[in-house]
């Protein structure tokens, strides 16, 4: 197998991708600002990060997808050992018989677009400029890898407790029924390692440049305004002013369990007086001004605090805040025709055809 070529994360960067991750959350994936702070622990602690383009690892390379998922609020009260992440890897690899040369993010979107340095740099492996999202998603059966056909399984999950899962065969609905079921037992996260996948087969089925391309869009969050930044990333700004409502209420179950919980952020914008009204469930998802759509997911939706710009989560939003509401495009992956229905409204049971009008 040929050498990759890595580039590295140094401690200087970190501000700047954890402004990136937490936009491309699209107000969820969870504690950046704990992820953040563990990846200045390692870079401190002279772990080195290389991050590798997928075009230069070997194409029999076997990147391991690697991430966190469940309550990650949680994931600041309790902190991984480290022990968790080697535990499923080791798993992983004794199942397939593989072994791991590279780790790949499963979701860029918030604090798992920075957890795989973290371990990365702990193992000695590198990680791939890629994820499995492109942006924050709340569900399994919703990574890239389940939208291209591929599956899920096997898989591992590792608790902080120590009780390790290995699920050999599912489809991508019943490995995120299994996730769930597995987590109300877990103390409310665990580590999710997939499959190793061959680099060749991954540039099929992962979203590329996402890690890097989260790094150069923090680097502008945190010098321009929304204005200025939805100006260069080919985004706009659907409005700014006050939040003068939110709203929650329990989601819409299936086969008799409780979904995720939804809710909603009314803006009333300084400008035009218009309301704009942005749908949430882990995410911001769909947006109306005056009632008629303007954006919607698969399109990021951000928050940002109009004072800091600091995005604002799903989970902590209040009334009286001042922010601006910024669209910011869609990875091309999800507005391929075969792939969109993953992440469409309708995939969150909004009754709308998406409103993709950010272009490139």
């Amino acid at each position: 197998m040929g050498q990759a070529v890595g580039v590295e994360v140094g401690l200087a960067d970190v501000p700047a991708l954890e402004r990136g991750v937490a936009l491309l959350g699209s107000g969820g994936g969870g504690d950046t600002v704990t992820a953040a702070a563990l990846l200045r622990g390692r870079l401190a602690a002279g772990d080195r990060n290389a991050l590798t383009p997928l075009g230069e690892l070997a194409r029999d390379a076997q990147v391991v997808p690697i991430g966190v998922i469940g309550a990650t609020a949680v994931f600041a009260e309790k902190l991984p050992s480290g022990a968790e992440f080697r535990d499923a890897i080791a798993a992983v690899e004794r199942w397939t018989g593989r072994r791991t040369d590279a780790l790949v993010s499963i979701e860029v979107g918030g604090l798992n677009g920075i957890v795989p340095l973290v371990v990365g740099g702990q193992l000695g492996l590198p990680v791939a400029d890629a994820d499995l999202s492109g942006r924050g998603v709340p569900r399994l059966d919703q990574l890239s890898v389940a939208a291209a056909g591929k599956g899920l399984t096997p898989l591992v999950l590792a608790e902080p407790g120590g009780q390790v899962l290995v699920l050999a065969e599912a489809t991508a609905a019943e490995v995120e029924r299994t996730a769930r079921a597995f987590l109300a037992g877990a103390g409310g996260w665990a580590v999710l390692v997939l499959a190793p996948i061959p680099a060749a087969e991954l540039a099929d089925c992962a979203i590329p440049d996402t890690v890097s391309s989260a790094l150069s869009l923090g680097r502008q969050a945190l010098s321009a305004d929304a204005e200025a930044l939805a100006a260069t990333t080919g985004g706009r700004v659907l409005g700014s002013g006050r939040v003068v409502e939110v709203s929650r209420r329990p989601g819409p179950g299936k086969h008799g369990r409780t979904g995720f919980a939804r809710g909603s952020a009314t803006v009333r914008d300084h400008r035009s007086r218009t309301l704009i009204r942005l749908e949430m469930e882990n995410e911001y998802l769909f947006a109306m001004r005056d009632g008629e759509p303007v954006a919607s997911t698969p399109d990021v939706l951000a928050l940002l605090d109009h004072r800091t710009g600091v995005p604002i989560p799903c989970d902590v939003v209040r009334r009286g805040v001042e922010v601006a509401v910024l669209q910011l495009p869609a990875a091309p992956f999800w507005t391929d025709p075969r792939h969109l229905p993953v992440l469409a409204p309708r995939a969150f049971g909004i009754d709308c055809d998406p409103v993709l009008e950010v272009r490139r």
